[in-house]
């Protein structure tokens, strides 16, 4: 086989079927047809199997033509899509990646994988949606909630960036935007206190970023409405490894039971909005190895 280099490649008006010839290697086919070959390549093959081949493969691989057409291709982004985008290249995988990093965010499966910090009155419960004196969520999906009672009740769940496939470098160079969102309500007939507290931690647990907003207070009779918190982190300080994210809160009433403010769908992602957002399996780290490994291949 001809040695796949750029001294050996030459692209030609005529295709080898024209001139009557073989074609030698893949490397004769036009270059837009390389790419949108390579474009149908997982991300990860093009980078471990196909980058390092030869040195033509290499550059028509780091073109940004060719990660925005994947980011296309695979729903990320319109095709009319105008947005300034920095580095298509990370851009991509952080679409890959992007997924609420919050799991059981809904009481679907109880209180799995959630820390109870402080279970006061008469402690945490899940309750259907709506609940007495409440409303329906605005999802009509989401049909189950976390209930505190007239105790403060508090519960967190604290996220490991590298489990999640975010390596070191890009949470320090990049620095993607992490958005937060929690979602929360009161019973219409007893006023109530909801809290919420987001921590952006190193590897010692050092707080380098912090989202704590006073605590919401509710009135007795002033309704039941389902509201949203949002919070964006950006341009934090390097060496963030950890997310901490707690909320919770109590009635005013003192009231025996589970009077205090519901919350539910709550979640945590990393990265720019896309027009289709990736199932959990697609969240997975899209290179399918370690995240330490990952720099020299993006770089």
């Amino acid at each position: 086989m001809v040695p796949c280099t750029r001294n050996n490649y030459q692209v030609s008006n005529s295709s080898p079927a024209s001139t009557g010839r073989a074609m030698a290697t893949i490397n004769e086919l036009p270059e837009n047809i390389l790419l949108e070959l390579f474009s149908l390549v997982p991300a990860w093959k093009l980078l471990r199997h196909c980058r390092p081949v030869c040195s033509l493969w290499r550059d028509l691989i780091d073109l940004v033509s060719l990660w925005k057409r994947k980011c296309q291709r695979e729903g990320f982004i319109s095709q009319d899509w105008d947005q300034p985008v920095a580095d298509w290249k990370v851009f991509y995988f952080l679409c890959s990646l992007r997924r609420n990093l919050i799991r059981n965010p809904c009481a679907q499966e109880g209180f799995k994988y959630w820390k109870i910090d402080k279970n006061r009155g008469d402690r945490w419960k899940v309750e259907d949606i709506p609940r007495d004196h409440g409303t329906e969520f605005t999802d009509p999906q989401i049909k189950k909630c976390f209930v505190t009672s007239y105790g403060t009740c508090l519960k967190s769940q604290q996220v490991d960036l590298k489990a999640a496939g975010y390596w070191k470098e890009l949470m320090d160079t990049v620095k993607p935007d992490i958005v937060i969102k929690d979602w929360f309500a009161a019973r219409n007939d007893c006023g109530c206190i909801y809290r919420i507290c987001v921590k952006l931690l190193s590897d010692s647990r050092e707080v380098l970023a912090e989202y704590t907003p006073a605590p919401v207070y509710i009135e007795q009779w002033s309704g039941a409405e389902w509201k949203e918190v949002s919070y964006t982190f950006s341009n934090y300080p390097p060496r963030v490894r950890y997310i901490h994210f707690q909320h919770g809160g109590k009635d005013t009433q003192f009231w025996a039971g589970w009077y205090g403010p519901s919350v539910t769908n709550s979640s945590v992602t990393i990265g720019p909005e896309i027009t289709r957002k990736p199932s959990p399996a697609e969240g997975k780290d899209p290179f399918g190895r370690q995240p330490d490994t990952l720099t020299k291949d993006i770089n």
